[in-house]
């Protein structure tokens, strides 16, 4: 089929021209969500703006209870593109442009199928998920459970996943510790313990042994605890006892992990009153997320539904996805996209033709087409 193919890279061209990336997420009701509404001709188009460049469109035919996410934001581009970033370079296997891979080749896919179909269809196109601010997916989701318009109970979330359909993730927690110390003269008798960079360190030695101590946690195919301090901060000189010290870190829990019980464990990793300010700075659940008890019940649902609609099954992933938050507000969700994550936010940034194509036609396929 290289019409869609052709289809599905003239979409992506104009897709990579406009300019998404985020931050500074200067993305407005018009420029690409104009583009995207002249694509969709007899949708339903409904352009929502949540606020500091969070833009969402709703686009719906017909009476669609399954729907489509892709988010239109980039990561910056970096200095180190061989080329304008901006500008879609197609050779003979690859699409290169800011956003191919992660994730707008996801989104000229679904605009290809849309126009080769004229079944139920519901897209969610979404403008906030590069920096940590789901502001689009928490309203989507917050009108479904009002059935303002819709009642949607399935959501395929757009990541690169080679087309295959991952149904659990690991979530993700950031954090932000600050220890209190005492100023001295680094002479002093006290320095060991009134040092807010000594307590600090404390933290991280006894923070990294229970993170080993997860070693042997299993889901889905994901093992153990990932953990990573992210920054650290304080003090003044070397001959000056540290009064104060911050530290950055994030970790990656399994759908079987309680995520309070995890933040309850990493502050007891503090020696007693050296913790200023424990604050959890982003929070994003695990796929399938909820209950721990019921975890697998919903992973199987999601692998029934990706059976159901003729998807290859991948394994699970240690990134990080919206579909978590479909699966949160009680959606059957999985992940299905074209293209590899280890080219996602990468310098030329590619995605292979032949993904490309496979997921507009698996799209085209899933959507059907009008009996009548």
């Amino acid at each position: 089929m290289a019409e869609m193919l052709d289809a599905v890279l003239r979409h992506l061209e104009a897709l990579v021209s406009y300019d998404t990336r985020n931050p500074p997420r200067l993305i407005g009701t018009g420029g690409i969500f104009d583009y995207l509404r002249a694509q969709l001709p007899g949708f339903r188009c409904e352009v929502t703006d949540h606020g500091d460049g969070a833009v969402s469109l709703l686009a719906m035919r017909g009476n669609p209870r399954r729907v489509f996410n892709v988010h239109l934001d980039t990561v910056p581009s970096s200095a180190a593109w061989t080329a304008d970033p901006l500008s879609l370079r197609v050779t003979p296997d690859r699409a290169i442009g800011l956003g191919a891979c992660d994730i707008k080749g996801a989104a000229a896919g679904l605009l290809a199928a849309a126009n080769a179909t004229t079944g139920d269809a519901a897209f969610l196109f979404s403008s906030d998920e590069e920096a940590n601010d789901p502001r689009c997916i928490a309203w989507f989701l917050k009108q479904n459970a009002l059935a303002r318009d819709h009642g949607f109970n399935e959501a395929i979330i757009a990541e690169p996943t080679r087309c295959e359909a991952v149904l659990a993730h690991r979530g993700i927690s950031s954090v932000l510790l600050k220890f209190r110390g005492e100023a001295g003269h680094a002479s002093g008798a006290n320095a060991m313990n009134a040092n807010a960079l000594h307590q600090a360190m404390r933290w991280g030695a006894n923070a990294l042994a229970m993170v080993e101590g997860e070693a042997s946690a299993r889901f889905g195919g994901l093992t153990g605890l990932r953990f990573n301090i992210g920054k650290v901060e304080g003090g003044i000189k070397a001959n000056v006892i540290a009064p104060s010290a911050e530290v950055r870190f994030g970790f990656r829990p399994l759908p079987s992990h309680d995520i309070d019980t995890l933040h309850a464990r990493f502050r007891a990793c503090a020696t007693d009153g050296a913790l200023e300010r424990y604050e959890e700075t982003f929070r994003g659940p695990s796929l399938p997320a909820g209950h721990i008890a019921t975890a697998e019940e919903r992973r199987l649902a999601a692998r029934d539904l990706a059976d159901e609609l003729g998807l290859p099954i991948g394994n699970a992933v240690d990134f990080w996805t919206e579909a978590s938050l479909f699966s949160q507000a009680g959606l059957t969700a999985f992940v299905y996209g074209p293209g590899d994550i280890a080219q996602a936010h990468t310098a030329d940034e590619w995605v292979a033709l032949a993904q490309l194509q496979r997921y507009a036609e698996s799209i085209t396929r899933i959507l059907g087409t009008d009996p009548s």
